[in-house]
């Protein structure tokens, strides 16, 4: 009987619509059919800033035919040529779209997520994956050759919060004067370091200064432009935050400098300095005594540094006169200096 079931199944239901048929169970599917059929306006593209809001480049397609009428979701796939589209970049298109249109910001901030070189030629190859259900086989339209040329392009976000009623006092949720978070090269991955008085500090992220939009707390890690909860920094002190807007989330993680030694209160103890965002520079009052400092991240030895005449080595800092110190470190040019008040 059931040897009779598998042939009537394939001999009755294949040929209207695809159905395969295996010893304990049915599945749907698709009869082979072409995939969308796809072209674009250009096949090298080479971005430039100025031309951010022009349009850069657009897609067409024809339906992919799965052989009997359906809703069809559409996919556009952009891989690096030879690939085979493996961790491709993946976009998806509104139902009954047949046609996109890119603007330069638009593909640029694409390819700068796919971290892709700027100011050169990278291969790309493009497709459209056509689905009508997780049932039934999808569908691929023809491969597209694409040469781009992405431009760097640094981007910012803002966080105004409560923790801003300490710089100065009274300014608090000034999104005028909030701190900042860069995305170097406009990937969608922004990263700032903000001081946080106390823990539960509430604040929201901002795309410009302007209140017109904001990020909100999703729960779980997330935030989402239509959340009206405000976000909470899981703790006190200078925490890096790095917002992905590509996958519209927030982390947290433990970033701070601090002063040790024997001029300072110990070798065990850290003195904690301040992050100043718009600078990039750490900055610290302390009364020092005579001896020896260094600076350390995160309260532990694990990275540390000392220094001589300003600029910072592995040898530690020596106070020869003890008083009220306006202590500042660079890293970004390895540089400190200590100014006696």
């Amino acid at each position: 009987m059931k040897m009779f079931n598998i042939i009537a199944c394939w001999t009755v239901l294949l040929g209207l619509l695809g159905v395969a048929c295996s010893k304990d169970e049915t599945k749907l599917v698709a009869v082979p059919g072409d995939g969308a059929s796809l072209q674009a306006s250009a096949s090298s593209v080479v971005l430039a800033k100025e031309n951010a809001d022009e349009e850069a480049l657009v897609l067409t397609w024809e339906a992919a035919d799965f052989g009997f009428n359906a809703a069809i979701s559409n996919t556009l796939q952009i891989g690096v040529k030879g690939s085979n589209f493996e961790n491709a970049k993946e976009i998806a298109f509104s139902a009954g779209d047949a046609n996109y249109h890119f603007t330069t910001l638009e593909l640029n901030a694409i390819l700068l997520a796919m971290e892709l070189p700027v100011e050169e030629v990278t291969d790309l190859e493009l497709r459209v994956k056509s689905s009508i259900s997780t049932n039934f086989t999808q569908l691929f339209s023809n491969v597209l050759p694409l040469a781009v040329t992405p431009y760097a392009a640094i981007s910012y976000l803002y966080v105004p919060g409560a923790y801003q009623k300490a710089i100065p006092p009274g300014a608090d949720w000034a999104v005028e004067t909030a701190e900042s978070l860069v995305s170097p090269t406009s990937n969608g991955i922004y990263t700032g370091i903000i001081y946080f008085p106390e823990a539960d500090s509430e604040f929201k992220v901002t795309p410009e200064r302007s209140w017109d939009a904001s990020y909100g707390d999703d729960g779980g890690g997330k935030i989402s432009l239509s959340a009206s909860g405000n976000i909470k920094a899981p703790r006190a002190g200078n925490l890096e935050l790095t917002v992905n807007t590509n996958e519209n989330t927030i982390s947290f993680k433990d970033h701070s400098w601090g002063i040790v030694g024997d001029a300072a209160v110990s070798w065990d103890e850290d003195t904690d300095m301040r992050y100043e965002n718009s600078t990039e520079l750490w900055k610290a009052t302390i009364d020092l005594s005579v001896g020896h400092i260094k600076f350390r991240k995160n309260n532990d030895w694990g990275t540390n540094y000392g220094g001589v005449n300003g600029n910072l080595t592995g040898d530690d800092i020596a106070i020869t006169d003890a008083g009220t110190y306006e202590v500042v470190l660079d890293l970004i040019n390895e540089k400190y200096s200590l100014t006696k008040k």
